[in-house]
């Protein structure tokens, strides 16, 4: 495993390593082999902060959520800053500094196993780009606080197997906030904005029109640029929302399927139903037994 820096911890750090025992049954287990943590933690304002390694023996991730450093692989170099993740995977001869004036603050964590080579493309690394962007994210930072978690558990295994499937969340978690951090720079509007007027109005019909005036767009470019962020085309996935939230009043309440149909913006529940069974793949009252068994 590569060593964690040796940077002095302030008392508000975190360094962790996972023992050679743990990594011994991590490895082993069906449910961590493909993706478990040999090392984690959390550095603020970490002034003075500086690593070197010719030789890389595991995965490493850093998450920088303020100030600065930079980056350096083989001939490549690129300034650090808030919202940037480092991709460092086995392999990779490496070297990254805290910058002098503004010194960042990382969450970070080492991590091996079977399937690592494939989460870290999912994430987007190439080789000639070891560096992503997805923004100051508070899922991230809550993601990264709660990974950090089983530092306290007293070598607890479920613990330790709860923490790569963690591990594993984090990963899939990172690539949405890198895709919604694209989105938000390249689309000219704001993804979280105009899906929250979606779900605002999931009782009532909306128009093409009224979502690309919410996105202050022309209709043809945002209906291009929504289908881009999210592989569906705006009204279609206000479709799916309506959809998704039916199944949840299916499944969490009593009301019948015309007062739902109402609730997602239908007066007709044989229109509804027919909706529903086309998304969904079951009958809105097959989905409820089905749900209730």
């Amino acid at each position: 495993m590569s060593n964690p820096s040796k940077w002095p911890l302030p008392h508000a750090g975190v360094r962790f390593i996972t023992p050679t025992f743990m990594l011994e049954k991590l490895a082993r287990h069906p449910l961590t082999k493909d993706c478990y943590p040999t090392a984690m933690g959390y550095y603020p304002a970490a002034s003075g902060h500086r690593m070197q390694r010719e030789r890389h023996d595991d995965n490493l991730l850093l998450y920088c959520t303020s100030g600065r450093g930079q980056l350096t692989v083989g001939d490549w170099h690129s300034q650090v800053t808030a919202g940037h993740i480092m991709l460092l995977p086995q392999g990779l001869a490496h070297t990254y500094e805290a910058d002098g004036d503004d010194p960042w603050t990382l969450y970070w964590v080492h991590f091996q196993g079977a399937s690592t080579r494939v989460f870290m493309q999912y994430l987007g690394y190439r080789e000639d780009r070891p560096l992503t962007n997805a923004g100051v994210s508070p899922l991230l930072i809550g993601a990264f606080t709660n990974l950090l978690e089983v530092r306290r558990t007293g070598y607890s295994t479920r613990a330790f197997i709860n923490a790569s499937n963690h591990l594993r969340h984090l990963i899939t978690q990172m690539s949405m906030e890198i895709s919604a951090h694209a989105g938000r720079l390249q689309s000219g509007f704001e993804l979280d904005h105009v899906q929250a007027y979606m779900l605002e109005h999931i009782d009532q019909t909306i128009t093409l029109d009224a979502l690309a005036q919410v996105a202050n767009m022309s209709k043809y470019h945002f209906s291009n640029r929504y289908k881009t962020l999210t592989g569906y085309p705006p009204i279609k996935h206000f479709l799916n929302m309506k959809m998704e939230h039916a199944c949840h009043l299916l499944d969490s309440t009593d009301m019948g399927v015309s007062e739902i149909a109402r609730g997602v913006g239908y007066d007709d529940p044989l229109y509804f139903s027919r909706l529903f069974s086309r998304t969904v793949g079951s009958s809105p009252r097959g989905y409820r037994s089905s749900t209730r068994k």
